[in-house]
């Protein structure tokens, strides 16, 4: 927390630019705004019967929280693009999510955090189980509405068609009925859908690899500083594999 500090503080006297306080550029109402969408270990998992929630951004908005003193507040959203609108909108202070020159546009990240793998899932006794069976113009895959799947994956699978979801659960009922043949994102969601969804499965293979990193809106690079040594703090960094561990994170990139 002090080596945070004292880079920020350094930063901000060389430049010249009046001093404000972590807290009051990254969380300027007086609570640490964390923008999080369930059925992902990356962002929330809602544990049943408890109430209790798990995630990565869950514990590390958290922690960022306690060094900034002050309160956490999870905002809740359906899907990842709702999470980036919030923190563009300034409705949100802080996510993880897939850092991207594409979404760098209307965010700012700090390094990398997590790698994830891209895969689909599938049927259990579906006919498409490679790259090449998902590239035929029968085939329709889903992916998030907004997502980077959407616009990432379409040139890979030139022949395929493509259908939006607007959440997972619409997405997983898509699957189920037969109007898509799967269904495209990152690993670590596939396998927490495959869990909730009898008769589906994650296929072996993979499409590409995502790379999270803490997000934050446009307008407080007085701060990027301070969220770069945070993200690089080696407590931080075993938070990430503890909070990856208590919310079941699988489909990590190798």
């Amino acid at each position: 927390m002090r080596l945070c500090l004292a880079l920020f503080l350094v930063l901000v006297s060389v430049s010249g630019v009046t001093a404000q306080s972590p807290q009051s550029i990254l969380a300027p109402s007086g609570k640490l705004r964390v923008g999080v969408y369930p059925g992902s270990p990356t962002s929330m998992i809602e544990v049943p019967g408890g109430g209790e929630r798990r995630g990565i951004a869950v514990e590390v908005g958290a922690e960022l929280a306690r060094r900034l003193g002050v309160e956490p507040e999870l905002v809740i959203l359906r899907r990842p693009a709702e999470v980036l609108e919030a923190l563009k909108e300034g409705k949100a202070d802080l996510a993880l999510t897939n850092a991207t020159p594409e979404r760098a546009k209307i965010v700012d990240f700090g390094p990398p955090v997590v790698a994830l793998e891209l895969g689909f899932l599938v049927r259990a006794q579906a006919r498409e189980t490679t790259l090449a069976a998902l590239d035929h113009p029968d085939v329709t895959i889903g992916v998030s509405k907004g997502s980077t799947s959407e616009k990432a994956l379409p040139p890979r699978l030139p022949q395929a068609k493509f259908a939006t979801a607007v959440s997972l659960d619409e997405a997983a009922g898509m699957l189920l009925r037969g109007d898509i043949a799967a269904f495209a994102t990152n690993k670590a969601v596939l396998f927490e859908m495959a869990d909730r969804h009898p008769g589906t499965v994650v296929l072996d293979a993979s499409w590409g690899t995502e790379h999270l990193a803490l997000a934050i809106p446009k307008g407080r690079e007085a701060a990027h500083a301070y969220l770069e040594a945070f993200s690089r703090d080696a407590t931080v960094a075993e938070l990430i594999r503890g909070a990856a561990s208590r919310a079941g994170l699988r489909g990590q990139a190798p």
